[in-house]
């Protein structure tokens, strides 16, 4: 339980770093939105985490809505 509690955390963390970046960055929301799936996607991979298209994409809106709070 611990590793998972870990994954998600350090997940969350990267993700959202990248998530801020992507967004400070003068790009559309859907190309942004694209990207930080596609980074997310890539991860899971990397680390042989399965999740569906659907869970990565709202994964993805959390973490984007997650930034747009923090950057306010």
């Amino acid at each position: 339980m611990k590793t998972i509690s870990f994954i998600g955390a350090f997940l969350s963390g990267a993700l959202a770093g990248a998530a801020l970046g992507l967004l400070a960055a003068p790009e559309k929301g859907s190309d942004t939105r694209e990207k930080i799936t596609d980074a997310i996607d890539d991860f899971c991979k990397k680390h042989n985490i399965n999740l569906s298209r659907k869970e990565i994409v709202d994964l993805a809106d959390d973490i984007k809505e997650a930034a747009a709070d923090i950057a306010e």
